[in-house]
């Protein structure tokens, strides 16, 4: 649990176009594992879930600052 806790400190500091910029690149990243994967099965299938959440905790942090709480 101290890994999601440590990215958490570590995405709150970030302004909005370093948040974006972090998403982008996620994003992008998590298009090659799953594509990788179509291809040939990846060694742990769980990279791609926890990519996911990463983005999704990302986009979060973002709204947050959008709107400003």
């Amino acid at each position: 649990m101290s890994k999601k806790i440590d990215f958490l400190k570590s995405i709150h500091g970030l302004s909005e176009i370093d948040l974006k910029a972090r998403i982008e690149e996620d994003e992008l990243r998590l298009k090659k594992i799953k594509f990788a994967h179509t291809i040939s099965p990846l060694e742990n299938p769980m990279t791609i879930r926890g990519l996911r959440r990463e983005v999704s905790r990302l986009k979060t942090e973002l709204k947050k600052k959008v709107s400003g709480k």
